[in-house]
């Protein structure tokens, strides 16, 4: 709780340091990040940097907990004009079939692979974001994902069976989870705490700093250390904004995207130890997971990604071979 309440003080002051600064442009970044969240820390990093780095012309206004909408709503604000960034994670399979990569179970190891995949397959991401009106400003992460329920500890696919899970908008979760048993219902993040409250739904999957900051311990019995995906995160604008903006204004987003990387890992690396502990302390009941056994049931997943997808093959192939590398 002691580094929530530091990143939460030091986010604060970014804004303040931001909102005093006579810009002349005002841009405004949406998120559904609760306070304390990763996503909060990301976008405000990211402000403060433009601020610093624009010399105070671009002031970037951060709204985190689904104000400006969820994430889809988001994406459509984008393409309006209406927001001008916003962090969507595994929506973006929805997007373009190619995001999906990202939703194979355990196909990224860890930052250090993904940094890899990054650098050799950017521009392909690049180019089915920009097909679609989207613009890639630079990655920051959502992180690896974890099961919590009120039904029973997950050690094995099979223990999910019939449980009622929420997982984001996107098919190759759906596919995933129905895969290993679970009964998967797509649902807006900003809605997830009151449905687990009253049991409408059982359980959930995210990352530590999305359930702790949501509050998700108050109303989960158990947590599972299923590490099952890993999600990058997108600081996405509007391929027509971006495009229409001068090389220089180009140039700060662009280098502030990948300064607020390197602070988004060091961060979410933090607070996998804190957080786990937080969880732990409000007395859910935490479990390691078999692994081994979850990704024994993901086959079929990986096949029919291969099938549905164009170069699907080709791209698990890539990105499992780059894990090996380094």
């Amino acid at each position: 709780m002691k580094f929530i309440t530091r990143l939460l003080a030091a986010t604060a002051l970014a804004g303040l340091a931001t909102a005093s600064t006579a810009a002349d442009v005002t841009m405004k970044f949406g998120h559904v990040g609760a306070p304390g969240s990763l996503f909060e820390a990301t976008a405000n990093n990211f402000a403060e940097c433009v601020g610093a780095d624009s010399g105070g012309r671009i002031e970037v206004q951060t709204f985190g907990s689904s104000q400006l909408g969820d994430d889809k709503e988001l994406l459509q604000k984008l393409k309006l004009g209406q927001v001008d960034f916003s962090l969507p994670s595994s929506i973006m399979s929805s997007v373009d079939d190619m995001f999906g990569i990202f939703e194979m179970p355990y196909i990224i190891t860890d930052r250090d692979h993904m940094r890899r995949v990054q650098d050799a397959m950017m521009d392909k991401f690049q180019a089915a974001a920009q097909e679609n009106g989207y613009h890639i400003v630079g990655l920051a992460e959502n992180g690896f994902r974890h099961i919590t329920n009120n039904t029973r500890p997950i050690n094995v696919p099979s223990d999910l069976e019939g449980i009622k899970l929420r997982t984001p908008n996107g098919v190759w979760r759906l596919e995933m989870f129905k895969a290993y048993g679970a009964n998967p219902t797509p649902m807006a993040f900003s809605d997830v705490f009151t449905a687990l409250q009253t049991g409408v739904i059982d359980g959930q999957e995210n990352p530590y700093a999305q359930i702790a900051s949501a509050k998700f311990q108050e109303v989960q019995k158990y947590l599972s250390i299923t590490g099952h995906v890993y999600t990058p995160a997108y600081i996405t604008a509007s391929s027509k904004a971006f495009e229409a903006m001068s090389d220089e204004d180009k140039a700060v987003l662009t280098g502030c995207a990948a300064k607020t990387q390197d602070f988004t890992y060091e961060t979410a690396a933090q607070m996998e130890n804190d957080l786990l502990d937080e969880i732990k302390a409000a007395g859910v009941e935490v479990n390691e997971a078999d692994k081994a056994a979850f990704i024994e049931a993901s086959a079929a997943i990986y096949k029919a990604f291969s099938e549905q997808v164009e170069g699907g093959q080709e791209m698990i192939d890539q990105v499992l071979g780059l894990g090996k590398s380094g």
